[in-house]
């Protein structure tokens, strides 16, 4: 399994049960929208801003975590400024970054393993019901995780490949191999699952 995001270390955060912090970042988050005022929200993010740098992660790699993130939130900020105004768009803003910030908390300190664990648990009352298959449910997890950064290596390794050709302008010949790839990788996921619950 690939630890794409999860930093060695032996700090708090890394010694914390995983279950405890998955629970603590759904309780954030369910509480975070219950918050309106702006001076909370900035208090929020500064504490998962500290939570980040508690787990011990380097500047550079934490910029490669969060640099995509940083245009979408300059996109979300930019329309809810239009719509419904600055202050609006602050408060979206902050709730969204801190939320961000504590989960990264979170996956930085826990490895992938042991929260597809706590997901197959937090399932199985369900999966005795007969309402879901929690093994299927922790497995497509599993996948989809170690899917994002193979995503992200097929981008950067297109690119390159484009860029030498003289078509690092050209969005369809960036695009288009990208997707290609991805849905054949999805096909892949869906039939590993498939196999899975058979």
């Amino acid at each position: 399994m690939m630890e794409p995001l999860y930093v060695e270390g032996d700090r708090l955060l890394h010694r914390l049960p995983a279950p405890y912090k998955v629970v603590a970042l759904v309780a954030a988050g369910a509480g975070l929208f219950l918050v309106h005022r702006l001076d909370a929200l900035a208090l929020a993010l500064l504490c998962g801003g500290l939570l980040v740098a508690g787990s011990g992660v380097g500047a550079g790699a934490l910029w490669r975590h969060v640099r995509g993130l940083v245009a979408i939130l300059a996109v979300v900020g930019v329309c809810a400024a239009y719509f419904d105004g600055w202050a609006r768009a602050a408060e979206v803003l902050l709730r969204v970054a801190a939320l961000v910030a504590m989960a990264l908390a979170v996956t930085l300190t826990t490895r992938t393993s042991d929260l597809i664990r706590v997901c197959e648990q937090a399932l199985y009352p369900l999966d005795r019901l007969g309402w879901v298959d929690a093994g299927r449910v922790a497995l497509a997890l599993a996948l989809t995780l170690r899917f994002i950064p193979e995503i992200w290596r097929n981008y950067q390794d297109i690119r390159e490949a484009q860029a030498a050709r003289g078509l690092s302008r050209n969005a369809l010949a960036l695009t288009v191999p990208l997707l290609v790839r991805t849905f054949k990788r999805a096909e892949e996921v869906a039939d590993a699952i498939d196999a899975r619950g058979g």
